[in-house]
Order: structure tokens, then sequence, then C-alpha cells
């Protein structure tokens, strides 16, 4: 019965992967082939260049997917979560104790992860666009429709973000499967009838095609690589799915219906080279083309409904390693505390991918702007692997050099290769990129300069409640819990209301709330408590950057540190900074006023630490940074 409640749940889990995993590089089918060869690379439209072509796509995806991804990277697991945030962590840990080190690997990662939401942003803009693009083969008359039809499918999708996704996620490995099957089945008659192309499984044809290339490589290159987009999310979602999942559905269907679809497609060029103006779908009989369309474009949602979760998760594992400010998470299951749905990460999302959609025009001009994002956090994700390989896993230099030169020089052949679009559209994701990594890295420096600033003005807090306990001074009933980010000097909410009340609780709790970088915390290392003197606790609160932060519900487990606390008489004291920018030492004056601008509008703090409204008082006060 366990054998088979485990078949099953293991099913289960690869179908649910097919869905969230592979939609990204499932859809690409619709527009790499008539990217590799449009009038931009001018490679001929012959069969050596068909077969070699093909060749490469094959091949780079063993490569670049099946041997670095599925066999390698995947092995990198923080406590079984993937993903370049949690690698980043893991890097950084393997670094040991450089701190010159740690802080390298660290922004490394972080550039990586602000060049995702590029990724987050494109990947839906070309998916959606290539699909309703079909719309034009069926008749030239549809395509002054196509942009609004795009337009009107992604606001829709955006608009019922806030549902959440269990719903449409129960639907989304069925269709996928329908997806992969169509692909392998009009792939093969093609094929079939033109077997000539079978060629392309010889991977000298490949490196026959790319050494007759010349200087013009590259920009073959770039192009082929669209069809390996999409790899980076077999390692983001591991945590959801587990590695065997995610490795059965990519040997078991998912790359043989790319391999067999984009050989279909090399195969009808040959037999008919004016299907280039769309290939993907000329595959179709004219009577099966609006199915096609409509069965894409349900591909291509299910595509970016992936990039969209994933944008909600690593912001919000980006705000608990105090990269971002606090922005108001609503959780959509009751069961899945991974599904969230973020309102201000979703509508800027939506109008960055509508400028891109009507910026760019057409999937073709928007070609030019994919992969360099991509390729670049494939790049960084190399680099971060090799040293968890050699100081994480201890393995000796010579096999880590050996486990990731090969991968890092395809990546930087992949990288160098988009590079050249640069102009064309490839600044786009970049600029995007470079932004968000900008206003990651002045929020942390920010916070840093802030606790620095709280640290030298306050007192410190030993020898204040100390004195405290000696005094005076009036009791009332009840708990108060002063939240701080530094628990060494006094808060400012606890001078402010012994200052303008003159109370003080009968128990009085400094605590603390501390992400650490791994991806989760377990209940029996969640809380640690210290007696300062009576009526004083210090309290620590530990999680991880995939915890979905509660602080009453952690403050239950006191008790079990000898600290019994009634939630019902508790208090919570908060002190919200007003942040003032000063010339001289710190930051740039413009970063500071941008860290001022992004601290006035974060997130409420008893909202993202899910404290009751009723018993929550917020005092503030001005610091110069």
């Amino acid at each position: 019965m366990r054998k088979s409640a485990n078949r099953d749940n293991l099913a289960a889990l690869t179908l649910g992967a097919l869905g969230v995993v592979y939609g990204d590089i499932g859809t690409s089918p619709l527009y790499t082939m008539k990217e590799v060869f449009g009038p931009a690379t001018g490679i001929p439209l012959d069969q050596p260049h068909l077969v070699g072509a093909v060749s490469v796509i094959f091949w780079g995806l063993m490569m670049v997917v099946t041997l670095k991804y599925v066999l390698l990277i995947l092995r990198a697991d923080n406590r079984g979560e993937g993903g370049i945030m949690a690698l980043t962590a893991l890097a950084a840990k393997a670094a040991g104790s450089s701190p010159e080190k740690r802080l390298v690997l660290l922004l490394i990662g972080v550039f990586g992860a602000a060049l995702f939401y590029g990724d987050s942003v494109i990947t839906p803009a070309i998916s959606v666009l290539s699909a309703v693009e079909g719309l034009e083969v069926v008749t030239p008359a549809f395509k002054s429709f196509v942009l609004p039809i795009c337009a009107a499918v992604l606001v829709g999708l955006f608009a019922v973000q806030r549902f959440g996704t269990s719903l449409v996620g129960k639907l989304f490995g069925p269709i996928i499967v329908v997806w992969f099957g169509v692909l392998a089945v009009t792939g093969l008659v093609e094929i079939a009838r033109q077997p000539a192309i079978l060629a392309a499984l010889n991977p000298l044809n490949g490196l026959a095609f790319l050494r007759g290339q010349g200087w013009h490589l590259f920009v073959v290159v770039g192009a082929i690589v669209l069809a390996f987009t999409g790899a980076e999310a077999l390692y983001a979602d591991m945590g959801h799915f587990g590695k065997r999942p995610i490795r059965y559905a990519w040997v078991g269907m998912v790359l043989p219906a790319l391999a067999i679809n984009y050989m279909g497609q090399g195969a009808l060029l040959m037999r008919d080279p004016s299907a280039l103006e769309n290939p993907f779908y000329r595959l179709f009989p004219a009577a099966w083309l609006l199915p096609a369309v409509v069965l894409a474009t349900l591909a291509t949602v299910i595509a970016s409904q992936a990039v969209i979760s994933g944008a909600y998760s690593m912001t919000k594992q980006a705000v608990q390693l105090g990269l971002l400010p606090r922005m108001q998470v609503q959780y959509t299951s009751a069961k899945e505390a991974g599904q969230i749905y973020m309102p201000e990460v979703n509508w800027l999302l939506l109008a960055a991918v509508l400028l891109a959609v009507f910026g760019f025009g057409s999937s073709s001009a928007m070609a030019s702007a994919y992969g360099i994002a991509v390729t670049v956090t494939m790049l960084i994700t190399t680099l971060l692997t090799f040293f968890v390989i050699r100081h994480g896993w201890n393995f000796p230099l010579p096999v880590a050099v050996a486990a990731t030169s090969v991968f890092m020089a395809l990546d930087l052949l992949l990288v160098v290769s988009c590079s050249i679009k640069f102009f064309q559209g490839g600044w786009f994701p970049l600029v995007l990129g470079l932004g968000i990594f900008t206003i990651m890295a002045t929020w942390r420096r920010g916070r840093e300069l802030l606790i620095d600033s709280i640290r030298h003005d306050d007192p410190e807090l030993l020898p204040f409640v100390t004195a405290l306990a000696g005094d005076r001074v009036h009791r009332v009933p009840r708990t108060a819990v002063y939240a701080v980010a530094n628990p060494g000097t006094v808060p400012q909410a606890l001078m402010h209301n012994l200052k303008h009340n003159q109370v003080l609780h009968e128990r009085n709790l400094i605590l603390t709330v501390v992400f650490h970088d791994v991806p989760w915390i377990p209940f029996d290392e969640r809380i640690e408590v210290q007696a300062l003197v009576p009526g004083f606790w210090k309290v620590q609160v530990n999680y991880g950057f995939k915890n979905t932060p509660d602080i009453p519900k952690a403050l239950e487990l006191c008790k079990s540190r000898g600290l019994p606390i009634n939630l019902f008489e508790t208090s919570y004291f908060l002190s919200r900074e007003i942040v003032v920018p000063t010339k001289g030492s710190g930051m740039a004056h413009w970063r500071e006023a941008l860290f001022a601008l992004m601290s006035r509008n974060a997130g409420s703090v008893a909202g993202f630490f899910r404290l009751p409204n009723n018993c929550v008082i917020e005092l503030g006060t001005r610091v110069q940074i």
C-alpha cells in the first residue's frame, strides 16, 4: 500500500512539474526556428544548414539542460530548496569565514536574482504574443487584432492572480501533457515525410554547422539560445516538486517532445522553405490552426503563470533577506504557504509586460531582448555552483573545475552571443535588472546605516533596564512586546512610553526577528529566550527565507522556554523610523533619498508579521543617515 501511495504521489508531482516547471521551455518551439533562420541571422535555408541547426539545438538541450541542470545543479539543494537565492545562500555559507568573499558572492547572486525580474517581464510578453500571432497564419486579416488580443489575455492573466493558483494549477499538468503530445505528434508526421532530418542526431553535424559560421557564430547562437530559455526553472522549482519528478518529467516527456518537434520543423522547412513565415503553425493542417492557436495560448499562459508566481516567491525571499522593503503578502491557500499574491509586484509586472508588448510590437522584435538576462543568470548559477562544489562539498579543485568549466564556457558563449543584440532590445531586461539591483543594494545599505545610527544615538539596553528595575516606575498589567532591529540598544518605543505615559508594563519583551540564509528554520530552533532583569526578557525569533513570519504563533513557543505568555493580554509596540537623508558619509545623497522614499512606503510591520491590529501601538521617530 505504501509503495502504491508513493508511486501515486510521484506521478502527481511529475504531472505538476510538467505544468509549472516546463511551461517556459516547452513553449520555445513557437518562435525559435523562425528566429534561427530569420533575416537577422542570414543562415541559408538548405538541408545541411537545417540539419546542423537542429543538431545544435538538440545537443544544446542535452548539454545545458540534461547534463548541467538535471544531473549537476539539482544536486546543489539548500535543505531541499533551489533557485538563485537558495544557491547564493549556499555559496555564501560555503565561503566560510571570509567576509569579503561572502559579500562578493552575495552581490553576484543578488544581481542574478535581479535579472530574474527581466525574465519575468519578457517571458509572458513573448510567449503569449507568439501564440496569438498564429491568428495571422489563419488569415492576414487578423493581424491588426494580434496586439489588442495579446494585451487582453495578459490583463486577464494578471487580474486573476489575486484569486490564487490552486484551482488553475490542477489544470496545468493535463493541458501541458496535451501540449507536449501535440508537439511530438506534429513533429513525427513531418519527420516521416522527410527522414533526412534525423541526421541531426549526429553531433558532428552540429559541430560542422558551428565551425562553418566563422565570426557569424555569435549571431547564430544568439538565436539558438531561445530554445534553452526556461532551463533555470528546473532548479528554481525544485522545492515544490523535488528532484525525481523534475528529472522524470524531463527525460520521459519534455526532452523527447521538444527534440521531435524541432526536427519536425526542420523537416518541414526542408520540404517547404516558404513555411519559414511561421514553421510551428505550418505543422498543422488548415482546419486545425484555430484549435492550435487556442492550445498554444493556454500553454503560454501556463508558462507565464510559472514565472509570475516565481516573481512573487523571489520578492518575498528578498524581503526576508533584507534586500527589499516590506510588501503586502496575501496567502491564497490555507494548505500551501508557497501560494501567495503580492499586489504591488503583480501590477508593476503587468505594466512592464504591456510596455514590452507594445514597445516591441512582435515576437521577432522581442526575441532580441530575450536571452541576455537568462544567459547571465545561467552563468551566475554555474559560478556559484563551483563554490558549492569546491568549498561546500569539499571536492578537490581539479574536480570542481572539471565539473563546471565546460558549462562555464558554454554559458560564456551564450552570454556573448546574446550581448550582440544589446542595441536591438537586449538592453531592456538588463536595464530593468540593474534598476532592481540598485534598489536592492540601496535598501540593504540603507538599513545598515539606519541600524548604525540607532545604535549610536540610543543608550545600551542592559544598563538601562537594570536601572529601571530599581526605580519606582508605575507598572501596569499586561505584556509589552517591543520589536527592534538592534537588540543591544533601548527601543525608541520603550523610551517614548516612559517619557510620555510614565508607565512600565509588568512584563517587557525586547523582540528581534532574524531571517537566516537557509530556506527553513524548524520549530525547535524558532525561538530563543534570555532573561535580563526582573520584568525584562530578550526574545529572538528565527526564520528561514521561505518561512512565513507569524509573531503571535512564535511567541506561543516561549512557554517551552519557561516564559508563558497570554496573547490576549499582550500589546505590541513598534518604532517607525522616519529617515532623514543628510549629506556627508554614508551613501550618495540620491541613494539616501531613494532609501527614505522606500522606507516611507514600506508595508506595515504589523501586517508583515501578522500582529493583531487591535493590539499594536506604533510610535514614530526621526533618524538621520
